[in-house]
């Protein structure tokens, strides 16, 4: 979940951006350890959804589903509360960007591009990733476009070791999706994530001067997460406050790790092939 940078101007950011060196947490070794807990705990969720979501469910179901897991490992959902929104996961199809509010007569059908996002808040911290699920068959675009968006989460990861930057991630994802046709969300970044659902610094998936270029260390935990847009890069929040749109109605996609610092690398806590 990105609301943060939603709730922040754009004249704003390169103040906050100047700041965020000094508020980056380094996590302890148990930190991580309870990091890792609750980011399973996503994991589990977001892999059971993609188990279960079929034609005819509405994203209340999902939703539904999402909370009651959450509560039975033991966590509380992140989002539900979270500056009032309603739910335990971002449910958001085709044309929805993020923040899309779970509801009963929100029918999912064949052909739909369903984003999910949740997050879980265990022992004192946050785990939080998003997937985008192909329905049944979908169209060669739409097919090309969640293929990409994946693609370039870990184009993303692949860059973060200790001693990278942020704008290293940034140029790798923005480069990948470019070079396939698409356009970058820029109204939304990735975050800081642990003790706080966000934290600094604010991970932008685009080249950017109003991004301090922050040198990674061993021990930070970032919230990578592109997303993509079939057409304009533009969007629009809807009468509900919430939900982010395509201006021009084209499909959009979204994947997000929590991910660890590392000196050699990275750690994905939120791998669904783990759990």
């Amino acid at each position: 979940m990105n609301i943060l940078s939603n709730l922040l101007s754009k004249s704003a950011q390169p103040t906050r951006e100047k700041k965020q060196r000094r508020g980056i947490e380094i996590k302890s070794a148990r930190e991580l350890e309870i990091m890792r807990d609750a980011s399973k705990i996503v994991a589990t969720v977001l892999k059971e959804i993609s188990q279960i979501i079929a034609p005819g469910m509405t994203t209340a179901d999902l939703d539904a589903h999402a909370e009651k897991r959450i509560r039975e490992m033991g966590a509380t959902p992140s989002f539900k509360g979270y500056h009032g929104f309603p739910a335990s996961i971002c449910a958001s199809i085709n044309n929805e960007v993020v923040h899309g509010i779970p509801n009963p007569k929100k029918v999912i059908r064949t052909g739909d591009v369903v984003k999910v996002d949740t997050g879980a808040y265990y022992q004192g911290f946050h785990g939080d990733s998003c997937i985008t699920l192909a329905v049944g068959e979908v169209t060669p675009e739409a097919a090309k476009l969640i293929r990409v968006a994946e693609e370039a989460l870990f184009k993303g990861i692949e860059q973060v070791k200790a001693g990278a930057y942020l704008m290293d991630l940034a140029g790798a994802i923005q480069d990948h999706v470019e070079a396939n046709g698409f356009s970058i969300v820029e109204d939304f970044t990735g975050h800081g994530v642990g003790r706080n659902l966000h934290e600094e610094p604010s991970v932008f998936n685009f080249r950017t001067r109003e991004m301090a270029n922050v040198k990674l260390r061993a021990g930070m935990t970032l919230a990578i997460e592109p997303i993509l847009n079939a057409g304009s890069k533009f969007t629009r929040i809807l009468k509900d406050k919430w939900t982010a749109v395509t201006v021009d109605n084209a499909l959009s996609a979204q994947f997000e790790h929590t991910v660890l610092v590392t000196e050699s690398g990275y750690e994905i806590f939120t791998d669904r092939s783990k759990v």
